[in-house]
């Protein structure tokens, strides 16, 4: 019934995940990213809308550039929607931009491939203005050992020894195309692009590198685990905060 609807309109939003039951719409009282942003559309568009988005991030993972779209009767020109739709919006969640999409357009399916970043700190005490953001690491990482072992995951693999029970049903194959690790000032970030990802992917992969780096398990233990295809050897899932979804392709376009 929503696609009878006149117009499909794409927007590209940002959010702090830390208040949020994840992107996914919940039944109140608990609350998701989605339950507010419908709300705010609803207010400006007339009329009930329903979103599909391109990743339902967990509860406190954050976002630079998730994608949703909508359909609407709604005339609001899509200039004009992002102003619009941020004076309704908590300071926490923001539309950076707007467009009219082809009718067959899914933030969801149309998607070609992702970019995440994680965050790691590498604390002496707790950071408390940094805690709902990065990962604190109390001790000194090896960053070389780290970055060897996250180059191994390069290219199209079985990731099965990263996936988390719970996720929807596919194949555990999948491609990365760039995985890298930055560093600047004890602050690290883990940045991986790839085709598609398995549910909590990128954070038990940063687990287990990090293991690597904390000296609990040695650079070929990481690749025995990856080559086992057997998840209870990995280490415990990475913290939810560190995560940022970054970017979703669309073809050519990249969207941020």
């Amino acid at each position: 019934m929503m696609k009878q609807r006149a117009r499909n309109i794409a927007l590209t939003i940002a959010y702090d995940g830390t208040n949020y039951h994840g992107f996914q719409r919940q039944t109140p009282p608990v609350l998701a990213v989605q339950n507010v942003l419908e709300g705010a559309l609803a207010k400006i568009c007339g009329e009930m809308v329903e979103l599909a988005a391109a990743g339902r991030t967990d509860a406190g993972v954050h976002a630079y550039g998730q994608v949703v779209n909508f359909f609407t009767d709604g005339r609001i020109p899509t200039e004009h929607l992002p102003r619009a739709v941020n004076g309704l919006l908590p300071p926490d969640i923001v539309v950076s931009q707007a467009w009219e999409a082809p009718r067959e357009f899914s933030a969801r399916h149309s998607a070609t491939g992702k970019a995440y970043v994680y965050r790691i700190e590498e604390c002496r005490v707790p950071n408390p203005f940094t805690r709902n953001y990065a990962w604190q690491v109390f001790q000194p990482l090896d960053h070389e050992a780290m970055h060897a072992v996250l180059l191994l995951l390069k290219g199209t693999h079985d990731y099965s020894s990263f996936r988390a029970a719970g996720g929807a049903p596919m194949s555990p194959v999948r491609t990365l195309d760039e995985i890298r690790l930055t560093e600047e000032e004890g602050r690290l970030s883990i940045y991986v692009h790839g085709t598609g990802f398995l549910y909590h992917m990128v954070r038990n992969i940063v687990s287990t590198a990090a293991a690597v780096g904390m000296g609990r398990i040695s650079p070929s233990r990481f690749a025995e685990i990856f080559a086992a295809r057997d998840r209870r050897l990995a280490p415990p899932t990475a913290p939810a905060c560190g995560l940022y979804l970054l970017a979703v392709d669309y073809g050519q376009r990249k969207m941020l």
